[in-house]
């Protein structure tokens, strides 16, 4: 009868090596949950039903939604060039490209993580003295502690973001593909709307989901930015600042519980809207 070979000496140690992962990286997933069921377990109807109501809470909620839309569908539209750029000034490092052109290279991918590493306090003192400046200064007043200066300040930080994904995603895809419609006749222009572009969908789903997402739960910038005046440019971040500022937990809660709805409600129909793309 055949006999079953034993098992590899290791096979014990992959399994207490796989253990040790599950644990570490399930101690995370564990915290998240529980920070979301702790939410939900301080919160009650009345009060949720109380936020919902009030109407400085909906104008909170609706401007949260455009300014997010409106951030991440910008980010996406700059981030893509940016990261297309990038991606193709990375590409053959060993060759005798100049030395300037590397270091400028260098220089910008370095300039775009500072929304990312800076505090967002920082960010939002930033952008103000900016707007005191020519020629920002000449349209501060129309942008400064206004619902455009919302925008912005959940720009500047989601726009990196979105440019780390789709470069990311841009050197995933190669340049084969390119030079083959480029030696076809296709100019660059129509290589890149035909050929890179679709292949990046993903890519693109992905950065404006992180967009979205960054730019619903920004606090810092747009505190000092754009400020938390009620029903002017109050987002739901600030409301939850301004509920724990009068000392009403409860109320802090109910918009805290209402933003975890909002953000999963759409990152859900985002992936879902993006797998279904991809299955086409």
């Amino acid at each position: 009868m055949p006999v079953d070979a034993p098992a590899p000496p290791h096979r014990s140690r992959d399994r207490s090596f796989l253990l040790a992962m599950a644990i570490l990286g399930g101690a995370y997933v564990v915290l998240i949950a529980l920070m979301v069921v702790a939410d939900l377990a301080s919160t009650n109807v009345a009060s949720l039903s109380a936020a919902i109501r009030s109407p400085e809470i909906r104008y909170a909620t609706a401007l949260s939604l455009a300014s997010a839309t409106a951030s991440a569908a910008l980010s996406v539209v700059v981030a893509t060039p940016i990261a297309y750029l990038l991606s193709r000034g990375q590409e053959g490092r060993e060759s005798t490209r100049p030395r300037a052109r590397a270091a400028a290279y260098a220089a910008v991918d370095a300039l775009l993580d500072v929304p990312i590493v800076l505090p967002p306090l920082v960010v939002g003192v930033s952008l103000l003295v900016l707007f005191r400046h020519a020629p920002f200064s000449w349209i501060s007043e129309h942008v400064v502690y206004e619902i455009p200066a919302v925008v912005l300040a959940q720009f500047v930080v989601a726009c990196a973001l979105a440019v780390r994904t789709l470069r990311a995603t841009f050197e995933q895809i190669g340049v084969r593909q390119e030079q083959v419609a480029l030696t076809l006749g296709a100019s660059r222009a129509t290589a890149f709307w035909t050929v890179m572009l679709p292949q990046a969908r993903p890519g693109l789903v992905a950065a404006a989901t992180v967009s979205w997402a960054r730019s619903i739960g920004e606090f810092g910038p747009v505190l000092v930015f754009a400020s938390a005046t009620r029903m002017r440019t109050e987002v739901l971040p600030t409301s939850v600042y301004l509920e724990l500022q009068a000392g009403n937990l409860e109320g802090a809660l109910a918009v805290s519980v209402l933003m975890i709805a909002l953000a999963a409600a759409v990152l859900v129909l985002t992936r879902v809207l993006g797998q279904s793309r991809l299955a086409v």
